[in-house]
């Protein structure tokens, strides 16, 4: 094992780390618009009314979290992939 190995394992660690806290927060409020958004699609169709098919704020909203979630996720695989390189190199 090598400085270069550790190097590796140590930057791979890091970065999953990194975007485990990078995600996680836009993933619970996504979570939390979505259930919202169910419930207000529940009542509307229980009241009978039609519901607006244009962007909301809240679905706005959504895909931004849901962007964030996304590239906080890609920073912890590319993580995992450095911690993969630090074992796979001699």
């Amino acid at each position: 094992m090598g400085i270069l190995n550790i190097l590796l394992w140590g930057a791979g660690v890091a970065l999953i780390v990194a975007g485990y806290v990078r995600a996680r927060e836009p993933w619970r409020r996504y979570q939390e618009l979505r259930e919202q958004d169910a419930n207000v699609a529940r009542y509307e169709a229980w009241r009978g009314g039609l519901r607006d098919s244009g962007a909301t704020g809240a679905s706005v909203a959504m895909q931004v979290l849901r962007r964030q979630a996304r590239d906080g996720a890609l920073i912890a695989v590319l993580g995992f992939v450095f911690v993969v390189a630090g074992f796979a190199l001699p």
